[in-house]
């Protein structure tokens, strides 16, 4: 048995399936860039860069060659597996369909909170920006308030619909991919100190020892740039003709955004005037610097301005997709208050408590960060290692349906190709998951250290515990464990 489909590919009304009540609003273009503003070149590499820069000297930017020819095979798999199955909510619906009950309802409980963590990074990441654009100091408390600050704006718009989330997007996408290629063509021409060789040359960044623990280290901007893609699935229930535009808009996502991001950091790498002082630490916050070195303040000024609506629409669209997440876990019946979060505003076509929801733990996650030490580290670490976590969930259980004899019938499919990059996509996934959740920090305490593992561990725990308590994984007839005919 398949799901149930409506001429145009999307959910439709057969046994077990319930009628989508959101308007398909959104076109290829706005699917496109829902992806691509989650994805967010900007955002992902104004936050890293300081950080990744100082663990690995200039050849970190091999973080997004490695990470993208990984996650492009992810994608692949994504693909045909939306083109099959394109309902609302993204990973959790595909793993229902792929493997069952149980296995779906842990996939999406890790990625409904690295989704939620993910907003939070993302949110407070900009921080230290919205600080400098408006004219005061940042510090830890500040950084908090604006990203509370900047999580409900962004719940605003996901409010108003799935109109002004597309346009929230393409006005994203524009501001971002224009702003990038500006500010690092204006970096290439005016304030370029080094050629190409520096990317070959790690400065003194791995002493004495081998370069490639030091290289993983700094991959960690690598492994947060590319995902987003995963969006473009989550509205499935919104675009019209979904199994040939989404497996499209997540391989676009990856072509265009990786490429961006690349250049982005490569433009920032060459305008670094002394790489030994951000390895050291002496030069602490390398982007600013240059930006406001090589366009004076008020450049500098619009620049932070272009670098905000990047991550406004990026907290935007991954808002969208966790929403999205938590209604179609509330519609399948699978998790606490489902009676409230599965409820649908008629007028505006948003599911408003799933939204709210994905508005006030982030908030909450921020208010948490004043505990820790290395606040923005710890959480973007977390957060990548949930979404690869549950990215994982679903490309294994893509490939145990396919030694099971599931055959791929939607409108993308890969062919005799499929099973090679399914085993493809999930070696890239378990590597990027060691490597993230690898302690690197002996000097700290013990709990430090090991936070980002002991994170994971406490969600999927409080998941079995949950899941097993309360049975509510049983409850709904939605299909499950369909791929495969009987």
């Amino acid at each position: 048995m398949t799901v149930p489909t409506t001429p145009d590919g999307a959910a439709g009304t057969g046994p077990g399936e319930t009628k989508s009540e959101f308007r398909k609003e959104m076109g290829p273009w706005a699917n496109f860039a829902l992806g691509f503003t989650y994805l967010s070149p900007v955002v992902s590499t104004y936050t890293l860069f300081g950080t990744a820069l100082a663990d690995g000297g200039p050849p970190m930017i091999w973080a997004f060659v490695m990470a993208g020819c990984g996650q492009f095979l992810v994608a692949l798999v994504f693909g045909e597996v939306v083109a099959q199955y394109p309902v609302a909510g993204g990973v959790y619906p595909w793993a229902r369909r792929l493997w069952g009950k149980r296995w779906a309802w842990m996939t999406g409980w890790v990625y409904m909170w690295a989704l939620l963590v993910t907003i939070t990074s993302v949110a407070y990441g900009a921080g230290p920006y919205i600080a400098m654009l408006l004219g005061f100091r940042p510090t830890v408390h500040t950084t908090v308030l604006c990203t509370i600050a900047l999580i409900a704006i962004a719940m605003l718009i996901n409010y108003a619909g799935t109109k002004a989330l597309s346009w929230a997007a393409l006005i994203g996408f524009g501001a971002e991919l224009i702003g990038a290629l500006v500010v690092g063509i204006i970096l290439l021409v005016t304030h370029r100190f080094h050629g190409l060789g520096v990317l070959f040359d790690d400065f003194g960044a791995s002493g004495d020892g081998s370069y490639l623990p030091v290289f993983l280290g700094a991959a960690i901007i690598g492994f947060y740039q590319y995902y987003g893609f995963e969006a473009c699935g989550d509205v499935a229930e919104e675009v019209e003709h979904p199994g040939k535009v989404i497996p499209k808009a997540m391989r676009r996502t990856i072509y265009v955004g990786g490429a961006a991001a690349t250049f982005t950091c490569l433009t920032l790498l060459l305008a670094v005037v002394d790489y030994r002082a951000v390895i050291s630490g002496e030069d602490s916050d390398p982007v600013v610097r240059i930006l406001f070195d090589a366009l004076g303040e008020a450049g500098a000024r619009i620049v932070m301005a272009v670098v905000l609506i990047s991550f406004l629409s990026c907290t935007i669209s991954l808002q969208a997709a966790a929403g999205r997440l938590i209604y179609s876990y509330a519609r399948d019946e699978m998790i606490a208050g489902h009676r409230l979060l599965r409820k649908f505003s008629p007028s505006r076509a948003v599911p408003p408590y799933a939204l709210l929801v994905a508005a006030v733990i982030p908030a909450l996650i921020a208010v948490g960060s004043l505990i820790s030490a290395d606040a923005l580290t710890n959480i973007v670490s977390f957060a990548i290692l949930g979404i690869y976590a549950a990215f994982q969930m679903v490309v294994l259980a893509a490939l145990r349906a396919r030694v099971k004899g599931w055959r791929p019938s939607g409108e993308y499919r890969l062919g005799r190709w499929g099973m090679l990059v399914n085993i493809g996509a999930l070696a890239y996934g378990i590597f990027a998951i060691v490597n993230i959740a690898w302690p690197r920090t002996p000097e700290t305490a013990w709990y430090d250290n090991w936070i980002v593992l002991l994170s994971g561990g406490v969600v999927v725990a409080v998941g079995l515990l949950y899941m097993f308590t309360t049975h509510h994984y049983g409850r709904s007839d939605a299909p499950s464990d369909s791929a495969v005919p009987d």
